[in-house]
């Protein structure tokens, strides 16, 4: 068996960088599809937005497509994903070009096998092969040159096929499992959204007479529970942002009211936390004097009504907020965990009926005014609040469960292209162990 040789990456591939296109170039009579950096993740091509671009017949020759080339991105603003590559096989009909922001790697056919090209670029992203030679602070780019002199080792012909053969069937095996263990997830996470509803209409409360609800977002309830407007039980508020042109009432060491804004929502979107502890800003006692924001109590209760709408917590301590959020503090006939669970049950209503808007959806305080929940007796929405929370923290342990295992699983997926495109792994080896 020949031995594996070390050459620059030149002496295995055409390098190429593609063609830049500029808005003179949007339209002509050679209209062409063009794949771009947004069309490559990592070893998978995403086609849903392929654009269209005029490439002249002589730029078709050039900077066309052909099966088995591998693209791989050219610059990026973080590091860690500069270089994600794909394997080019035709997905598309007719001539398909390349942009500027991707560089094709050709396999010379004499001594280069395509497929084992896509895994050997795919094991120089995930090792930071690419990484260790882009430029750049803010964007970073790698450089066609750059790319030509890296230095690596391949095998022999045949042996390049025998490889890319079994990590194609390998890895085929580690992504169904992942993919199975994704709709795992997405199954936990459904369960999740049944049983807050379950909560809220009474299902879980083991009465047998129910009656038809005048809510829009409940078909039926307990006979015995009332369905009340929100503010008979709780009381509304908002909050407001300080003028951010007065620096005097920003200043961080007088800044000591924690106030919920917008960046809270990102870890509010599981539902798997009840109650925002802390916030990323705080603002000053001048602040809050200067403004129509208000200190609102603990346990009161935040939907946010802008950008990120829908999505709800309960203040641990005394908080206030900015203009995207609405406020309940609950009175004695409605518990504070209760009333979140209402929340969380009815965002698709809040978002399919009355937000507004096409890109950043927005939920009007009118509409805001007019919710109305069921209401249970007070001692009958602690138990309930018990049982739900009880079973989400069990799902919230298996998905955690499950995401740890395809973290593993990944992890071993790339394991194995490193080890098997570098030598480490000797695939005849495996291969024959595998058939005894």
């Amino acid at each position: 068996m020949k031995a594996w040789e070390e050459r620059p990456l030149r002496t295995y591939a055409d390098v190429r960088l593609g063609r830049q296109r500029s808005p003179q170039n949007a339209d002509g009579p050679h209209m062409v599809r063009y794949m771009r950096a947004a069309n490559v993740k990592d070893g998978a091509l995403d086609l849903r937005d392929v654009k269209r671009m005029n490439f002249s017949p002589e730029e078709q020759d050039v900077f066309s497509l052909s099966f088995g080339d591998v693209l791989v991105t050219e610059g990026s603003g973080s590091l860690s994903s500069v270089g994600a590559s794909a394997v080019w096989r035709q997905e598309l009909s007719g001539v398909v070009c390349f942009q500027n922001t991707l560089i094709r790697l050709r396999p010379r056919s004499d001594r280069t096998n395509g497929p084992f090209l896509g895994w050997w670029a795919r094991h120089a992203f995930a090792d930071g092969l690419f990484a260790a030679i882009a430029t750049g602070a803010n964007i970073h780019h790698v450089s066609a040159e750059r790319v030509r002199d890296l230095r690596m080792v391949f095998p022999p012909l045949g042996a390049q096929r025998a490889i890319a053969d079994y990590l194609d069937a390998k890895t085929a095996m580690v992504d169904a499992l992942i993919t199975k263990k994704r709709r795992q997830i997405e199954l936990v996470r459904e369960r999740r959204t049944s049983l807050m509803m379950a909560g809220v209409d009474g299902q879980l409360s083991g009465t047998e007479r129910r009656k038809a609800s005048s809510l829009d977002w409940l078909d039926s309830v307990p006979e015995d529970w009332s369905e009340v407007g929100l503010t008979l039980v709780a009381r509304l508020g908002s909050g407001h942002t300080p003028s951010r042109r007065r620096d005097d009432w920003w200043i961080e060491s007088e800044c000591t009211i924690p106030w919920i804004t917008t960046g809270e929502v990102a870890r509010l979107r599981s539902d798997r936390m009840e109650y925002i502890e802390e916030t990323r800003e705080n603002i000053s006692p001048v602040g809050l004097e200067n403004s129509a924001a208000e200190v609102h109590p603990a346990g009161t209760v935040v939907l946010c009504r802008t950008a990120s709408a829908g999505y709800s917590g309960i203040m641990r301590s005394d908080m206030a907020t900015s203009q995207d959020f609405a406020a309940w503090t609950c009175g004695p006939l409605l518990r504070p965990r209760f009333l979140l669970l209402c929340l969380r049950a009815m965002r698709n209503d809040l978002l399919g009926r009355l937000a507004m808007g096409s890109t950043h959806k927005t939920i009007y305080m009118p509409d805001i005014q007019s919710l109305r929940i069921p209401l249970p007796p007070v001692q009958e929405q602690d138990e309930i609040v018990e049982v739900v929370w009880r079973r989400l923290d069990r799902d919230g342990h298996m998905e955690d469960l499950l995401t740890r295992q395809i973290d593993l699983l990944i992890e071993r997926r790339q394991a194995l292209i490193t080890a098997a495109v570098t030598g480490e792994l000797d695939v005849s080896d495996s291969v024959t162990k595998e058939a005894s």
